[in-house]
């Protein structure tokens, strides 16, 4: 067991309505309360909301940053909230162990206030 180790922040612009519709085309989740703002009203939301698939993708980014991508063996998420457009995504992660040759991680994806939209755990092999 080792003393937990922070990684390097990952720092996203703010999310728009463009980036979200982009990634409908690119991930093929054309739901409208992604992006129809009509639609996302009507459903209660008050406007579209990103895709929590875009937001853990962010998370991946962070972790491809830290450690060759490689070396990455198991990656889960949970969502937590919704993201909106206006938001600034912020990805922090930590080595919370080492066990051999496996770190064993945490990362999480908030917005500037705090609010955590996604959070990860995943580990690293780090001799091939």
């Amino acid at each position: 067991m080792t003393e937990s180790r922070q990684l390097e922040t990952l720092q996203k612009e703010e999310i728009t309505h463009t980036q979200i519709v982009r990634y409908a085309g690119a991930s093929g989740d054309f739901n409208p309360i992604h992006t129809v703002v009509p639609f996302a009203k009507e459903a209660g939301l008050g406007d579209v909301i990103a895709h929590g698939m875009m937001i853990m993708g962010f998370v991946g980014q962070a972790i491809d940053g830290w450690f060759p991508s490689d070396r990455l063996e198991d990656f889960t998420v949970r969502f937590k909230a919704m993201t909106r457009p206006g938001e600034k995504i912020i990805i922090n992660g930590c080595v919370k162990d080492e066990v051999g040759d496996r770190r064993h991680c945490e990362a999480s994806a908030a917005n500037e206030a705090g609010e955590v939209k996604v959070e990860a755990k995943f580990t690293i092999r780090i001799q091939r």
